[in-house]
């Protein structure tokens, strides 16, 4: 294709983990330098392989856009004199222009008319701009870490060997370094490392092919997983495989070969949550289940390389998730004659953190937490929750867990089940994790839910108590994903829990250990929740104003504000709701300072404000009722009856009467009506015409 550009950094390997993210900001930042540029394309495709970071611009426009610059100058009355002749502010800017005061026009703005100056500045050809384009590019592609080699001063993610940059079937070249750019790629390392010279896109994904290298990793995918599908097949079997693995194994290998290994059925003994940890996490393996999803004794490795004899490079997988999964049985058979509960006892030696004492005290401070959760959401479970409390942490003084930390939780269910614990107690003690991840499984019982808010409240307060809250953009105990936690699973378990009272409870826990006052510590916490709240229902659709107007007003039973905001986001269709948001700013505004009062009947004297404190008082007892039965919907379209009446009020009445008298009396009605209206949401927030 004609004015394609073709542009590959070809690296020593760069981590799998590196190279999801890699290849969508390069997307993003070459879009926004073209389109910043002024340079048009059809269209731009980023690849990747361990060993180089691939950009594909179709059909880049041989030129840059002409543009049309417009300068304002002096107003035109101050430009021209009376007598038309220009003064020395148009002289002067027309001179500033480069150009003569006859080829100023005359713009015509919203403020008046001006003159001004239009010039076009001619583009520049492409491949003039593309030298800089492309290094501030590369040099641009964030990481997670970057290191220098040698002398030089360049950072990225691995060292840099070679670059191809083509544009229209030519090199571009450009320097960075000692490394200078070419038309020439290279194969795989092992299996074809010879250079190659490559005169467009097509060509160059023909050409990787032939040299063992797959450059598109979505084609890596496919053949991964057509492949370990039809070797788990040939053993009756299907892969198991998550998105996760499948992305990390495809970014692993630039032209994946399929290994299928086994091993012995002794160890489908252990459970299979550490086989496929072992095989997935450890190893990078794809197990492989029956059609009942049981564990069967293969597995697929992926390789790099095509070898002259699979079956040894089987045998070598196999010895190596050999060694592992004897090291999990063993622990398994060990951890088995210690019960759980005496487990906890242990956690006394366990540091939680150096400020927040032992995992042990952090089991009593939540334990305490969940019994009292559970007498006001589901007291019928409160010996559960205690017990899964009491028991919740005890897998991590196992030897399991200690191999494999990210089965805790998993094993303490296990163990839970084999020392005679019920279902219920065990699963609590798994489902007190969730969420594991942003967006992931959240509790589906209520001990495991309790004991989950319990000790994620506990964590909360516990670090922002000690003055360690999330900063920027470094959270490194997760107390966000704690929060949001706590936040969906109170809204999916419908429960009414005061978040007032979690942080107040949580804080007495742990009043030997705070850095200040606990009021203050408080109010820092429900503004870290207020927040998260906020973010998470702006990114499901709702809008901001709405979202800021309900949770300005009380953040403290969640359940409740969710249905404040759904109904109020409803609300906005009736045609009474930008017109009373308009009318509710005007009360806050004239109500600013004002210390309430009670309304005086008999200092009620206009017929606009009797109109409107009889609406006022005949709807506000219905109002209230909806907002105690939450049935937000129906109190807001009662509440938009007064809507009339205070325009009507504000059009004829004198808020700010001269006697002091009527002047209080009229300000004590608005602020009995704001005070209503703040029941539900703060209605100035709410972005409205000005």
């Amino acid at each position: 294709m004609s004015n394609e550009l073709l542009f590959e950094i070809g690296t020593e390997e760069i981590p799998a983990g590196f190279l999801s993210k890699a290849i969508v900001d390069m997307e993003d930042i070459i879009r926004k330098s073209l389109t910043e540029k002024h340079i048009a394309f059809e269209g731009i495709r980023c690849l990747a392989t361990p060993r180089r970071l691939v950009l594909y611009i179709a059909d880049l426009s041989p030129r840059q856009e002409d543009q049309s610059i417009e300068k304002l100058g002096p107003a035109k009355k101050a430009a021209f004199d009376e007598n038309g002749q220009p003064t020395k502010a148009a002289i002067g800017f027309a001179r500033g222009q480069g150009l003569e005061v006859s080829q100023l026009e005359t713009i015509t703005t919203e403020k008046g008319e001006y003159i001004g100056a239009r010039k076009t500045i001619a583009g520049q050809p492409t491949k003039e701009l593309l030298p800089d384009i492309l290094k501030d590019f590369m040099l641009a592609i964030p990481f997670r870490k970057s290191m220098r080699w040698a002398d030089y001063d360049l950072r990225f993610a691995r060292p840099v060997h070679w670059i191809l940059a083509l544009y229209d079937g030519n090199v571009i070249s450009l320097k960075i370094e000692n490394i200078e750019s070419g038309n020439t790629s290279r194969g795989h390392r092992f299996m074809s490392p010879a250079s190659f010279a490559v005169t467009g896109f097509e060509d160059y994904l023909q050409k990787t092919r032939e040299n063992f290298v797959i450059a598109d990793p979505a084609e890596r995918k496919n053949i991964i997983l057509d492949e370990a599908r039809k070797a788990a097949a040939e053993v009756g079997g299907k892969l198991f495989y998550t998105d996760d693995l499948l992305e990390t194994v495809s970014f692993i290998v630039e032209y994946p070969v399929i290994v299928r290994g086994g091993f012995d059925e002794d160890y489908l003994k252990i459970p299979k949550e550490v086989l496929t940890t072992t095989m997935i996490s450890h190893q990078k393996y794809f197990p492989v289940v029956n059609n009942e999803g049981k564990l069967l004794p293969y597995f697929i490795a992926i390789s790099n390389t095509r070898p002259r004899d699979i079956t040894v490079v089987a045998k070598g997988n196999e010895r190596v998730l050999r060694a592992r999964l004897a090291d999990a049985s063993f622990f398994f058979e060990e951890d088995k004659k210690v019960p759980l509960e005496d487990r906890v006892e242990s956690l006394k030696k366990v540091v939680f953190h150096t400020l927040l004492g032992t995992s042990h005290k952090k089991v009593l401070r939540f334990r305490k937490l969940a019994v009292k959760i559970a007498s006001k959401v589901k007291p019928s479970v409160k010996k559960n929750v205690d017990r899964a409390a009491l028991l919740a942490k005890a897998d991590l003084e196992s030897l399991m867990v200690g191999e494999f930390s990210e089965l805790q939780g998993i094993m303490g269910r296990e163990y839970a089940l084999i020392a005679g614990e019920t279902p219920a107690i065990a699963n609590a003690i798994y489902e007190h994790y969730l969420p594991i991840v942003a967006g992931g499984d959240l509790p589906q019982t209520d001990e495991g839910a309790i004991v989950g808010i319990a000790d994620k409240m506990d964590t909360i307060a516990g670090f922002f108590g000690v003055g360690m809250p999330p900063t920027g953009t470094a959270d490194p105990y997760a107390l966000r994903r704690q929060a949001l936690g706590i936040i969906n699973i109170i809204l999916s378990r419908c429960y009414s829990l005061s978040l007032n009272f979690l942080i107040d409870e949580s804080l007495i826990q742990l009043k030997d250990v705070l850095k200040k006052p606990a009021d203050e510590v408080k109010k820092d916490i429900l503004e870290f929740f207020k927040g998260r709240l906020q973010n998470q229902l702006i990114t499901q659709g709702y809008a901001y104003d709405t979202v800021d107007a309900v949770l300005s007003t009380d953040i403290d039973e969640l359940v409740e504000v969710m249905e404040k905001v759904k109904a109020l986001q409803s609300f906005r269709q009736n045609p009474d709701f930008e017109p009373i948001s308009i009318a509710f700013k005007r009360v806050d505004n004239i109500l600013k300072d004002f210390q309430n009062g009670q309304v005086d009947v008999n200092l009620l004297s206009h017929e606009a404000e009797i109109k409107l404190f009889s609406t006022f008082d005949d709807i506000k007892t219905r109002v209230e009722k909806g907002i105690i039965e939450k049935d937000f919907s129906a109190a807001l379209n009662k509440l938009a009856a007064l809507r009339p009446h205070v325009d009507d009020f504000f059009d004829n009445v004198m808020v700010m009467d001269k006697d002091e008298k009527i002047r209080f009396n009229r300000l004590s009605l608005l602020a009995e009506i704001s005070a209503l209206f703040h029941k539900i949401a703060d209605f100035s927030k709410i972005v409205t015409p000005d």
